[in-house]
Order: C-alpha cells, then structure tokens, then sequence
C-alpha cells in the first residue's frame, strides 16, 4: 500500500491550500479511515482531521475547525484537505495516513492508522 500525498506549497497567511493524498495498492481497501497529521519544525506530529469510510463523520483538532475540511472520493481511493484561512502556525509538513480496518470510525490516534504517506510541505507566511 502507498500513500501520495501531493498540493503543499508556500502561501501567505489568510490564503488557501489544497492537499491530495491517493492511496494505491492491491490490498488497499476503500473502505477505511483516512486522515492528516502534521509535524512543524521541532514539534513531536500532530492530528489535524480524520474522516471515515462514508464521508459522513469526521473529527478534527480544535485549531482548524471552521477553517479546514476534509473529504474524499473512494473511487479514487483519495482523501482532500482544504485549507482556508491559514496562519504561519499552519506551516508543517502535511501526513495523510490511513487505516487497515474497514468502516471504524475517524480516530485521532497515530496508532489506529496503518498506513503513512510520505508528507508534504505547507509553508505560510506571515
């Protein structure tokens, strides 16, 4: 299983960005939970937004709530995060991860996800 993530980029603060993640595979599942981690520079990763199989239930951390949205299109096997509004503390490198299990519910628990991509940079300026 491999995870793409691609979009990142250098923006100024209060713009957008749009992040992609595919996922490809032969034993890659549609049917499992998808999200995004980021790591900022000297900090430890940390869970931004999770969706699950449906695309009905996500969960989020509280810093980019009205401000980001996740979704996805499983016959695509690809996961979005759109991202508005965004501030110097957004810049990161971006992480979609997602899950073996099929139909459980949006975690933000790194250890419920089996699969990782391998990131992308999104850098705001102030």
């Amino acid at each position: 299983v491999q995870l793409q993530a691609s979009g990142g980029g250098v923006v100024q603060a209060g713009g957008s960005l749009s992040l992609s993640c595919a996922a490809s595979g032969r034993t890659f599942s549609s049917y499992g939970m998808r999200g995004w981690f980021r790591q900022a520079p000297g900090k430890e990763r940390e869970f931004v937004m999770a969706i699950d199989w449906s695309g009905s239930k996500t969960t989020y951390t509280n810093s980019v709530k009205d401000r980001f949205t996740i979704s996805r299109d499983n016959a695509k096997n690809t996961v979005y995060l759109q991202m508005n509004s965004l501030v110097p503390e957004d810049t990161a490198v971006y992480y979609c991860a997602a899950s073996r299990n099929d139909q459980v519910p949006p975690s933000a628990r790194e250890s419920d996800y089996a699969y990782w991509g391998q990131g992308t940079q999104v850098t705001v300026s102030s």
